[in-house]
């Protein structure tokens, strides 16, 4: 899963909230800037215009300016006040005003990138009717995690860089008391969590709250102090840093531990969907629109789903006779009660993670003509995170490598976790997959930041997700369970499609939700328990990855039909991901469109 890496306020802080990725190491990238030499007027006021929505966008959230390596800001937090959010809603209209005023001649990659804008800031207008600052906290992505782990994305080469940091912390004891006043508004508009997940908010914001000193998630950047920071400087900001924690940082926590506890919980949603909200259908429907970039109803998504799902056991049934099992009931019966299938220690999974990486990176070459620079590391979830955290998810590095991809993998409760996904899931979050594709993207010459590190859901996770077969065209998951870890984590995003349209739209029961997962899926109770609260916290979300993979399928099998012997996979991947993250429908017209230039061309092309 990524980031998304896509999320609560609007789509730059949901970067920011999902750690997604990292641009430029200082100040705009020279894509932005506008090119004052055989250029258009319109073209001028067209790069102008695009220029100062990203630098408001980096100043506005200076913590996603950080992640893109921008390190204008380091010192400064996100505004969370409602009188924020008015002002932003002010702004993104007025930028609208202007790109719409733009009328003459752009280049085509110009006026793709002026609908990508007016498409995306449309939709943050219409969002914020919905007021989704008032829900600002959820048990997976909310500000008391990644404020936690935002040490990760910082650099900590100087001593203005550990000054910026020990800055933010001060900011922090404000900042959690707008996201406060941003819960009682909610509170107010019974816009709120369900009861028992903002009791796991407690219980993170307690725990983390009651670390002190250097025993913090804060205080890991004491632990790698360059050597090249004199010792006088290090003393003392080694005094302020821990200052900082035990006297603003941790009290902020435990502050907002106790009023989610005490004027919260009891005010949490008894239901589980989204429908149970004002304007919950709505809301509902708006979502799903946004994340799968299609006009899909939640209907169909389910019927879709169904479908799916039953594609899936059909897969793993075949997979379950050839190893001499009568039918998949029995198979995934014994699957779950074999232990030599579960991890015996929390380093195995991330030694599989980092095997099943590396065979893949030898193969690349057969699957893409453009490969990226940026290297990946896999590290295990902070401690604190790992009850409600997903198996694993993926966050960008830097362009210049001076930060890596980062796979995260949940290796808690560990001897509960299967390793039979652990092949496909390598694929997914690494290489093939995100970190590849999201690489890639950042890399792009000539394509403007606001390109680079757009975040469609759909595409990115769908890429994901199809990414996962790829293994499977280069003759990997020779293991049977391993190939069968596949199918589950395709029926994974195959459930999710019923269970989240089941629950938002069908008004499902938790317990219905569970009861589905295993009935159709061998998936430990760690995942299932953890899988079923994110789509409750989340909704819509999980929707984007079965939709998109559907979606590249579709656009594959339709240019090997439409090609015959002069389509290539390397040749279609490097199209699909060339142009960065784009929505499905837009997707689609590129490859119809790169689908006829191929045909016109001579027989050696």
């Amino acid at each position: 899963m990524f980031l998304s890496r896509l999320l609560l306020i609007c789509a730059a802080l949901e970067l920011f909230l999902m750690a997604g990725a990292s641009a430029q190491n200082s100040g705009p990238a020279p894509s932005a800037q506008v090119n004052s030499q055989n250029v258009s007027d319109s073209s001028r006021v067209f790069e102008a215009t695009l220029n100062d929505l990203w630098e408001y966008t980096l100043k506005s959230h200076p913590e996603l300016a950080t992640i893109f390596g921008d390190n204008r800001y380091n010192d400064q937090v996100t505004d969370w006040s409602p009188q924020f959010f008015a002002a932003d809603l002010a702004k993104k209209r007025e930028f609208l005003a202007r790109f719409e005023a733009i009328k003459g001649s752009l280049s085509a990659q110009q006026q793709l990138t002026k609908s990508l804008a007016e498409r995306k800031l449309r939709e943050d207008i219409e969002e914020a009717q919905f007021k989704p600052w008032e829900m600002p906290e959820n048990q997976m992505y909310g500000p008391h995690l990644n404020y936690a782990s935002m040490q990760h994305t910082m650099p900590f080469k100087t001593v203005k860089d550990y000054e910026n940091y020990i800055a933010r912390l001060h900011k922090l004891p404000r900042l959690f008391d707008q996201i406060a006043e941003d819960m009682r508004l909610g509170i107010r508009d019974q816009f709120v969590q369900p009861r028992y997940l903002l009791e796991k908010i407690v219980e993170q914001a307690q725990g983390i709250g009651e670390k002190q000193g250097e025993a913090s998630p804060f205080a890991k950047p004491l632990t790698k102090m360059p050597g090249e920071i004199a010792a006088q400087d290090q003393a003392r900001i080694r005094n302020e840093l821990l200052a900082a924690i035990n006297n603003e940082v941790d009290p902020a926590y435990l502050k907002l531990a106790r009023f989610v506890k005490d004027e919260c919980v009891a005010k949490g949603r008894t239901e589980f969907g989204i429908w149970s909200v004002p304007n919950g259908a709505a809301r509902y429907r708006f979502y799903v629109r946004k994340i799968t970039t299609t006009n899909m109803t939640p209907e169909q998504i389910h019927e879709i789903g169904l479908r799916e799902v039953q594609h899936d056991e059909k897969e793993m049934l075949a997979i379950a006779q050839r190893l001499r099992f009568k039918d998949l009931k029995s198979f995934s019966e014994y699957v779950k009660q074999d232990r030599q299938l579960y991890a015996t220690s929390r380093e195995q999974i991330l030694d599989l993670y980092r095997q099943h990486i590396d065979q893949m990176g030898q193969e690349l070459p057969k699957l893409f003509g453009k490969l990226p620079k940026a290297k990946v590391i896999v590290q295990p979830f902070e401690m604190y995170e790992e009850k409600s955290a997903p198996g694993a998810d993926y966050q960008t590095g830097t362009p210049d490598g001076s930060r890596p991809g980062r796979i995260r993998v949940n290796t808690g409760d560990f001897e509960h976790r299967q390793l039979i996904t652990i092949e496909s899931t390598a694929y997914h979050e690494g290489v093939p997959g995100h970190h590849l594709q999201l690489s890639l993207a950042q890399e792009l010459p000539g394509l403007p930041p606001f390109r680079q590190h757009a975040s469609y859901t759909a595409f990115i996770e769908g890429w994901g997700l199809y990414a996962e077969q790829l293994g499977k065209d280069v003759g990997f998951y020779k293991d049977p369970y391993s190939d069968y870890g596949r199918l589950e984590n395709d029926m994974l995003r195959a459930i999710r499609l019923v269970v989240d349209t089941g629950v938002h739209y069908k008004h499902w029961t938790r317990q219905q939700m569970v009861d589905f997962f295993h009935e159709h899926s061998t998936a430990d109770e760690p995942t299932v328990q953890a899988e079923v609260d994110r789509y409750i916290a989340w909704p819509a979300q999980a929707l984007g990855y079965k939709v998109g993979q559907l979606k590249i399928l579709e656009l594959r099998e339709r240019a090997r039909q439409a090609l015959g012997k002069k389509f290539t996979l390397s040749d279609f991947h490097d199209e699909v991901i060339d142009s960065g993250s784009l929505p499905l429908d837009v997707l689609e017209e590129r490859v119809d469109e790169w689908i006829a230039s191929q045909k016109s061309t001579g027989p050696n092309h």
